[in-house]
């Protein structure tokens, strides 16, 4: 190596020890630089650390997404099969609508004709039973008219017992329209005799016999509560027993009988009334029994 002249000796030596400074790096500094390694070297693990995570994420969702997938193929072809059904089946299902709708149309029609036949049916029922019962009206009025006319052209009795005897007579001989006339003009004549409650029971009985149980019950009835004593009162309770259930007052049959039974338990009524009573006693329905 060659030696460097010796004027020049203190010059180098001055360059050397510059270039030597000037790449010099403090110790401070590395140890600045090798903490920003490891922090960036920390960063890398936590992203890879989420990465990992996320990834997990993604490959757990998978088979949801594909399940999805599997769900919206089967319904898009299901669509398709719908889309592709041809013009000729959906013409059938119409055309058996139709024939459908036509059926139910028919039906409807027989059902309103046949509604339309009942009602002219009970129409003409109730014109028939209207027209016979103002027949039947007015021929009671017309018997009774003839019955007044009769009483009024035969000669009357001038006493309540000869009266009542007349009336008892037409009564048994089946002219009850004359016998009512009779006992009925009694009535009017001698209203405070004794009698007139014997006749009040005759034109009673009268009624009956004709089966014309409301009439008879208005006067069975006035024998029960103004001629108490009357020794035909519990005929009157029996009959108006009867009367109650021709008329379907079951309670009101059962409650005459009730009464005759204990207000006179000796008469030869109450032995009827107490046989009938156990009759309906058998036919009321049990209490808690299957009706």
């Amino acid at each position: 190596m060659a030696r460097l002249p010796p004027r020049l000796a203190p010059a180098s030596a001055a360059a050397l020890g510059l270039c030597l400074g000037g790449c010099f790096y403090p110790g401070d500094r590395g140890r600045l630089l090798e903490n920003k390694v490891d922090q960036l070297a920390a960063n890398d693990t936590e992203i890879i650390k989420k990465l990992n995570e996320t990834d997990q994420k993604v490959t757990a969702t998978f088979p949801k997404v594909e399940q999805k997938l599997g769900e919206m193929t089967k319904a898009m072809e299901g669509l398709d099969k719908a889309a592709r059904r041809s013009d000729a089946d959906i013409g059938v299902q119409l055309q058996k609508a139709v024939e459908d709708v036509q059926q139910l149309r028919g039906q409807v029609e027989t059902y309103l004709h046949r509604i339309e036949t009942l009602e002219q049916g009970l129409k003409a029922l109730q014109e028939s039973t209207d027209k016979r019962l103002g027949e039947l009206a007015d021929k009671d009025a017309a018997k009774q008219a003839e019955a007044k006319a009769r009483a009024d052209a035969i000669k009357k009795p001038t006493t309540a017992k000869e009266m009542l005897e007349l009336a008892d007579e037409k009564a048994k001989a089946g002219d009850r329209s004359l016998a009512r006339q009779l006992y009925a003009e009694l009535i009017q004549k001698w209203p405070k005799d004794a009698l007139a409650g014997q006749s009040e029971f005759g034109l009673a009985e009268a009624y009956y016999a004709d089966n014309k149980c409301e009439d008879a019950l208005s006067h069975y009835g006035t024998v029960i509560k103004e001629h108490a004593k009357l020794p035909a009162v519990p005929d009157a309770l029996l009959h108006a027993s009867e009367c109650f259930r021709k008329l379907k007052m079951t309670d009101a049959s059962r409650d005459a009988l009730n009464e005759l039974v204990k207000n006179h338990p000796k008469s030869e009524a109450a032995k009827t009334a107490k046989t009938r009573l156990a009759e309906l006693e058998k036919a009321a329905p049990k209490k808690g029994g299957k009706k």
